[in-house]
């Protein structure tokens, strides 16, 4: 794949690197080699963003940033790096500056929202028994047992951290919208995805999970990105 970025995927709250297997795995039938996915601490967008410029700062070359979820939060955060070149948005956060993933989810509350509980130690996880219904409700009910067991939350403290200088505002980004997702409500991916000035936006009757549920058209989308900046 001589001249295209390698690609770095971050994850969201809620999971983490292996939620991108499937896109993984579509991304390597392009004939993708070059591809890393980032395992946050989920502790604050501090850290994760911290996390991903340590990964990024190891890649020799160019890198098209992709995230899921909050992960988009954090590519906004950490795009700025010298050697990304472009951005790309899966069902995702792409907060502007001075915005927070907890203050946009608050202007459409999500279908899941009901289902996210506290512990005792401050972080926030979303109920086992309601995982595959608000997470993955287009993948089978094992993949989403799996994935409610597995689950990895995030210090519930981390939702309020905001964005100081948006990524997307200097690179060029891609956007995927999940019209079906009941952990970030469709209106506000609009909303966020219209703003960008995206090269593209595509719109999925998926999930929060289309990176599990529609790998397939999420690796296009990256595929179409990494040949746009290569």
């Amino acid at each position: 794949m001589s001249g295209k970025p390698t690609i770095v995927l971050v994850h969201g709250f809620w999971g983490g690197a292996a939620h991108w297997g499937k896109t993984i795995v579509e991304l390597s039938r392009k004939g993708y080699s070059d591809i890393k996915a980032v395992e946050l601490p989920l502790t604050s967008l501090a850290d994760d963003a911290e996390r991903t410029r340590k990964m990024l700062a190891q890649v020799g070359g160019p890198v098209l940033l992709v995230g899921h979820s909050y992960g988009g939060a954090v590519i906004t955060e950490a795009g700025n790096h010298d050697n990304v070149v472009g951005l790309v948005y899966i069902a995702a956060f792409a907060p502007d500056a001075g915005e927070s993933p907890g203050g946009i989810t608050q202007e459409h509350l999500p279908e899941a929202a009901p289902n996210l509980a506290p512990d005792s130690d401050g972080y926030l996880w979303l109920k086992a028994d309601k995982f595959h219904d608000s997470f993955c409700q287009d993948l089978s009910a094992d993949e989403g047992l799996i994935m409610g067991v597995t689950q990895k939350a995030p210090l519930a403290s981390t939702f309020g951290d905001t964005i100081a200088k948006p990524a997307w505002r200097s690179k060029p980004s891609w956007y995927q919208i999940s019209s079906q997702d009941r952990m970030i409500a469709p209106e506000n991916q609009k909303r966020m995805s219209a703003r960008l000035n995206a090269k593209k936006v595509i719109a999925l009757d998926a999930s929060h999970a289309s990176l599990a549920s529609r790998p397939a058209e999420v690796a296009a989308l990256i595929d179409e990105a990494a040949k746009a900046v290569g």
